[in-house]
């Protein structure tokens, strides 16, 4: 211990004798010393698990609650619904009252310790709708979910204004493109005829199944880019996004439908690279 001190002493009288540049050096900690006197990172990482969302637990309880009795609490539904709400009472319905259809989640909203609030909608074979506000808790792993209040009848969601489209580039009727994506939705929707010839190399689509469509009719079509007005086909690459209302007739009636389409110039023809988002493979789709 002696020779330590000492040896330490002569090393700062050497580096005041070399300069403050050095003494700063000797002052410096070694990495040694460094690593031992930090803080070890901790290891047990603490994770929190993603709360689930109980929108269709909130469904099935407020259909099940709907279509019980508190007179018939014998019944499956009033079974169902005690079990997933036990403190919540079960309506006392009067009379004839209108089948309740199917109940859907349309909002939910997490709060504080793990409470949510879940709309739900109630649509009754007479066509009406109503919206039921459904109180729900989850425990800490979020995997277990009880029902803490009874239903209240809220004012369904209200109507969110529609972004500006996108598609503001009207395709003439008589071009080239226009008249592309009106035969390949033809040959796609009646199944009359071979749909890969208007696929780009690589591109493959997947037939439909259970149509009987006859013929169709484009209502509209329009496009991102300004080339896809030209009514000749532009240079090889050169690429088209479009938006197509059509109606197309069956047996049944006339059905509007609408596809978004992406084509692409190659040999002095429009190929369809992309269609009906996640439906074609290859060739540059989207997925």
């Amino acid at each position: 211990m002696r020779r330590q001190v000492r040896l330490g002493r002569w090393g700062v009288w050497a580096a005041l004798a070399c300069g403050p540049l050095a003494l700063a050096v000797a002052a410096m900690p070694s990495p040694a010393a460094t690593a031992a006197t930090a803080p070890a990172p901790s290891t047990s990482t603490v994770r929190t698990a993603a709360a689930a969302d109980p929108s269709g637990y909130a469904e099935l309880f407020l259909a099940a609650w709907l279509r019980s009795a508190a007179s018939d609490e014998s019944s499956a539904q009033a079974r169902l619904a005690q079990a997933m709400a036990p403190s919540i009472a079960l309506p006392q319905p009067a009379g004839a009252q209108s089948v309740l259809e199917r109940a859907v989640a349309v909002r939910s909203a997490q709060h504080e310790g793990g409470q949510w609030s879940v709309t739900v909608a109630a649509q009754y074979a007479d066509f009406s709708v109503r919206y039921f506000a459904v109180p729900v808790v989850a425990d800490a792993s979020g995997g277990s979910f009880t029902v803490t209040g009874a239903p209240g009848q809220v004012a369904g969601p209200a109507s969110a204004k529609a972004p500006e489209s996108a598609y503001g580039v009207n395709l003439p009727a008589k071009g080239a493109l226009a008249s592309t994506v009106a035969e390949f939705l033809r040959t796609y929707l009646t199944g009359l005829g071979e749909v890969d010839r208007y696929l780009a190399p690589g591109v493959k689509l997947a037939a439909l199944s259970g149509t009987s469509y006859t013929d169709l009719q484009v209502e509209q079509a329009s496009a991102i880019e300004e080339a896809a007005a030209a009514e000749t086909v532009p240079a090889d690459g050169t690429t088209a996004r479009v938006r197509v209302q059509i109606k197309a007739q069956d047996k049944a009636g006339a059905w509007p439908l609408a596809y978004e389409l992406t084509l692409t110039a190659r040999a002095g023809r429009w190929e369809v690279s992309a269609f009906a988002t996640a439906s074609i493979a290859g060739g540059g789709g989207r997925s």
